[in-house]
């Protein structure tokens, strides 16, 4: 395949997946449509951080630049002619740079979401078998702040403890449907950013 047709299919790719990470990321930060948690800085921690904005978000969308503005022609260059691949190889190489950040961005993207995934929201829930009331926490975490991820009391499979948390309502299938997008999206990049790197190598 021709190396700038590649970078013209993958530069438009990395920018939708970049603008469904920052949705994605910002719809985290509001659930249910509620800007009161945020103010009230009831967000789970790995929403807060924003790595679908940054991580995701505008490492990406900085390769997509890059990559349309390698010129074509010029990169698929001529049988008789190295002149044209000459003049293009700074930006094939800056491109081949910046998909690294890329790939870093997404990689850390994929890994918080992943962590937000399976720790479960922030969320009030009713703490009366610790002497408390309702009270603001992470309720599917263990005693010590593990994840049993192996256990078959895992909230992620068991839809119907999901209701342990009273406030924000359906804060549980609204972590999961945007931590799971944002995986999924940045797992994609990962793959587009490492073909770039390779694609700018070539």
């Amino acid at each position: 395949m021709c190396v700038g047709r590649c970078s013209r299919i993958v530069g438009p790719c990395l920018l939708v997946l970049g603008t469904l990470s920052v949705i994605a990321n910002i719809l985290l930060l509001f659930p249910g449509g509620e800007w009161k948690y945020l103010a009230d800085g009831h967000i789970t921690k790995q929403a807060k951080v924003m790595p679908g904005i940054w991580g995701g978000g505008i490492t990406v969308s900085i390769v997509f630049c890059t990559a349309s503005s390698i010129p074509h022609v010029a990169l698929c260059g001529l049988p008789n002619s190295t002149q044209p691949q000459a003049l293009c190889s700074p930006q094939a190489f800056l491109s081949a740079v910046l998909s690294k950040l890329a790939l870093l961005g997404s990689t850390i993207c994929f890994i918080l979401s992943g962590v937000g995934l399976t720790n479960g929201p922030l969320c009030l829930y009713n703490a009366s078998e610790h002497g408390r009331g309702p009270t603001w926490g992470y309720p599917f975490l263990d005693t010590g702040g593990e994840v049993v991820l192996v256990s078959a009391d895992y909230f992620l499979y068991k839809p119907d403890t999901w209701d342990t948390c009273l406030e924000p309502v359906g804060i549980v299938a609204w972590n999961v449907t945007f931590f799971s997008l944002l995986l999924l999206v940045s797992a994609t990049e990962m793959v587009l950013a490492s073909v770039q790197i390779l694609n700018g190598c070539v």
